[in-house]
């Protein structure tokens, strides 16, 4: 990070990338002499509330970071930057955002935990739109234009006010990764799964093992059960994917299953009032199999550049993730980040799937839009099948590469009704797998 006094003193001219956080109350104008160079400005944390007018002199500018920040409109000159890419402005007070305010160049946009009741009806003009990232907002319903943003591929609505998902956005031809949980059109709770209570104070906490969006995990001692234990204890705010009380939920309500992390209850920090899970140790031998998108990929996972598996991993990894997913869906769970990097594995691609953040409970009364979640999310597993043919060890496309690209084809068929289901897909795996193809 950049200091201030370096920029006022001219010692960043002609850099590409810069990043300020000092509780800069005013847009310091010596960043638009950088305007010849600067593609990258992260300008979050800070006290701004406006932009100049003249903003859009950064004409390079292709990355623009101003999250928590005191917005309450979000900034028309935005849309006279030409190059500008990717946009974030989480956790502002932003409630209103204007017709011509949104660059149609756009390829991902962050508005997440902001006051928006309305999106404007120029969002449809966004052709390269990708990732839509909405979730804490007030919104009641989409803007129909949405609909021609026919390149969307990830939306997060939840913990906004939607009383119903609209038809056309369940047939849009990209979209593969979607969570509306926190929302009066996704499911409540089922009351009759419950998870057993777990005092905090009868875990005695060691070591923290990762932390993410929605909590901290921790490896920790417990005194009932006379093992070590991990505990996700939650951050009680909303996060980029919704709720951290609905993941809780989806996670207790997944149940058991041979790729599932095993629930074994839930517990209360009464002196922090923050609640957690209490899940089984992962043993150590797992690894993860990707890393998150990059800002150059958007949506989708990076890997090790060493990175290689054989036959048997990749069959073995698609068939417990098919599995799982066949599994959440007959109960109503959309898993919602179907991703590599959520993905553990072992050396013979046994396979552990987590991370419930962005998962949503929906109804299955309804068949046409119960299908339609389902098939939505086979989308993202055709997205995991590319992943992983890229990372086939073989040299040659052989007879199994072959199959597994006519999966994946499938599984990205532009009418989404069109596709195969999680149990067909279990079904096409298995006949892969018998056909000695690894």
């Amino acid at each position: 990070m950049q200091t201030l006094e370096q920029l006022k003193r001219g010692e960043l001219n002609g850099c590409t990338s810069l990043k300020l956080s000092a509780e800069i109350e005013t847009f310091p104008m010596e960043i638009l002499d950088l305007a010849d160079t600067l593609e990258y400005l992260d300008l979050s944390a800070n006290r701004l509330s406006e932009l100049p007018a003249d903003f859009s002199k950064l004409q390079k500018l292709k990355v623009f970071f101003c999250s928590n920040n005191e917005f309450t409109i979000y900034p028309e000159v935005l849309s006279d930057c030409p190059l500008l890419d990717i946009v974030g402005f989480k956790a502002n007070h932003i409630g209103h955002v204007g017709d011509r305010a949104i660059g149609k160049n756009l390829r991902w946009l962050i508005l997440t935990n902001n006051m928006i009741s309305a999106l404007p009806a120029s969002i449809g003009d966004c052709y390269r739109l990708e990732k839509l990232m909405l979730a804490g907002n007030r919104l009641t319903a989409l803007p129909e234009e949405l609909q021609h943003c026919r390149s969307l591929a990830l939306l997060r609505l939840s913990a906004n006010k939607i009383e119903i998902l609209p038809d056309w956005l369940l047939s849009l031809p990209k979209l593969s990764w979607l969570a509306f949980s926190g929302n009066p059109c996704s499911r409540t709770p089922n009351s009759e799964i419950e998870a057993p209570l777990i005092s905090y104070d009868r875990l005695k906490i060691r070591n923290k093992l990762g932390e993410g969006a929605s909590g901290t995990i921790y490896r920790a001692l417990s005194e009932e059960m006379l093992q070590d234990v991990a505990v996700k204890v939650f951050k009680g705010d909303v996060t980029s994917d919704g709720f951290p009380e609905d993941e809780m939920h989806s996670s207790i309500e997944a149940g058991d299953h041979e790729a599932l992390v095993k629930i074994i209850g839930k517990t209360n920090d009464s002196s922090e009032s923050k609640t957690g899970l209490v899940m089984e140790l992962i043993p150590q031998h797992y690894i993860n199999l990707g890393n998150p998108p990059s800002l150059k990929t958007c949506t989708r996972d990076v890997f090790e550049p060493d990175t290689q598996l054989s036959a048997l991993q990749v069959i073995n990894i698609l068939t417990s993730i098919s599995s799982v997913a066949n599994h959440l869906h007959q109960k109503g769970i959309m898993h919602g980040d179907l991703y590599a990097h959520n993905m553990l594995i072992d050396e013979d691609g046994k396979t552990l799937f987590g991370d419930f953040g962005a998962a949503t409970r929906y109804e299955r009364d309804h068949s046409t839009f119960s299908n339609a979640m389902e098939r939505i999310e086979v989308s993202a597993f055709g997205y995991l099948v590319d992943d992983l043919l890229s990372l086939y060890a073989s040299a040659e496309q052989d007879t199994f590469y072959s199959a597994l690209r006519a999966l994946e084809e499938s599984c990205h068929l532009p009418d989404v009704g069109d596709r195969p289901g999680f149990e067909e897909i279990e079904s096409i795996l298995a006949e892969i797998k018998s056909q000695n193809l690894i």
